[in-house]
């Protein structure tokens, strides 16, 4: 018998809550030059994207489920503009906080990510420019935790079945871990399963403390956590466990290497029942190899690297982790999980933007090795 996912992590049942995930996170205008350069654009198109953002996205356009946000904003035009477009992504905004803007945006502002695609063998690139933002200042008392996750009376109005947040939150403020631990742990007391994506940023923390300070936040809120996830680099970067068998430019990825990393990381912190990491290599910034492992409860599950054509590698972990997400609050057994995950990671890295555009009929398609001929 498949082992269900969702009964062993005892997530709520969906009549009991309001919704099914609750990010928290920044939400930043992401300008894109699209085949161009950043330092010699003359023209760029806009999204809005966050590493925790992208989850929630995902998972209400691709999966149809009820997911909201808790971020802030500065309340200029800039600022409504990505309000707007997280309405276009159909996130939930009751617990958006909007800050009062000074003009110049001394006080408070709205994050900005200059990102490049990358073709052949020039990689993508990214300049963030997010400096004392409005969520960087939120602070951890401005949200009524108790009322985004207890259910009221069973009936649906409030609540939430699942928290996800990360280590880009974490690394942008000297508030974000407070006001993380504070949710994680009020989210664990509502029996809310509460999920983390390490995403480590060497430009987010570079300035404050660097690995060393990424790993003492990070291994902080590990004891709250019931599924993480890292990439290839993450797990030594963000939390300090080496990746054995591994060359330094992550050429080949062995799985021995991440069944002995995911094990330690597990016994260091035995709350966490699930762990799902990607596979990725990049001999081209337009062909990666793109795989995933996770670990369930005792049972490792394996989803082979295969080569994957990229128009923009931005959000392709965002989107396993939504897709993964998916397979395990639908009550599926992991290996459906890390499938579904691989899939909808592989399209949303064959669109532009940050986000997702995929259709759970073509996550299903993939995962059934369709080719992709025309669909007409």
């Amino acid at each position: 018998m498949a082992l269900d996912a969702s009964a062993s992590l005892a997530i709520k049942s969906a009549v009991e809550c309001r919704f099914d995930l609750v990010s928290l996170g920044e939400v930043m205008l992401r300008l894109d030059p699209g085949e161009d350069r950043i330092h010699t654009a003359r023209s760029f198109r806009v999204w809005e994207g966050g590493g925790e953002y992208n989850v929630a996205r995902g998972l209400r356009r691709c999966f149809g489920l009820r997911t909201a946000i808790v971020t802030a904003l500065a309340d200029n035009p800039v600022g409504r503009l990505v309000e707007d477009l997280m309405l276009q992504g159909g996130v939930d905004l009751a617990y958006l906080r909007w800050k009062d803007y000074d003009g110049v945006g001394r006080a408070v502002r709205n994050g900005l990510n200059f990102t490049e695609r990358g073709f052949g063998p020039r990689g993508a690139v990214g300049c963030s420019d997010r400096g004392h933002t409005a969520i960087a200042q939120l602070q951890p008392d401005e949200i009524d935790w108790r009322g985004v996750f207890a259910a009221s009376d069973g009936n649906g109005s409030t609540g939430a079945r699942w928290l996800h947040t990360g280590g880009i939150f974490c690394a942008l403020g000297e508030n974000t871990p407070t006001v993380a631990r504070t949710a994680m742990s009020e989210a664990r007391r509502q029996g809310t399963r509460v999920s983390y994506d390490l995403n480590y940023r060497d430009s987010l923390w570079r300035s404050s403390g660097g690995k060393q300070q990424a790993r003492t936040v990070n291994r902080a809120l590990l004891p709250f956590v019931d599924v993480l996830f890292g990439n290839e680099e993450d797990f030594s970067a963000a939390l300090g466990f080496e990746l054995p068998g591994v060359d330094p430019g992550f050429k080949a990825l062995p799985t021995a290497g991440f069944r002995a990393m995911i094990q330690e990381v597990v016994a260091a912190f035995p709350n966490i029942s699930t762990v799902a990491t990607t596979l990725r290599t990049a001999p081209s910034a337009s062909v990666n190899g793109w795989g995933a492992i996770c670990y369930h409860r005792g049972e490792f599950f394996e989803a082979p690297a295969r080569d994957v054509e990229i128009l923009d590698r931005v959000g392709g972990g965002d989107s396993f982790a939504s897709g993964f997400i998916y397979g395990l609050m639908a009550g599926r057994d992991p290996g459906w999980a890390l499938e579904c995950g691989v899939a909808h990671g592989m399209l949303a890295m064959s669109t532009p933007g940050d986000t997702s555009t995929a259709t759970l009929s073509e996550v299903i398609r993939v995962m059934k090795g369709a080719s992709a001929r025309i669909d007409r």
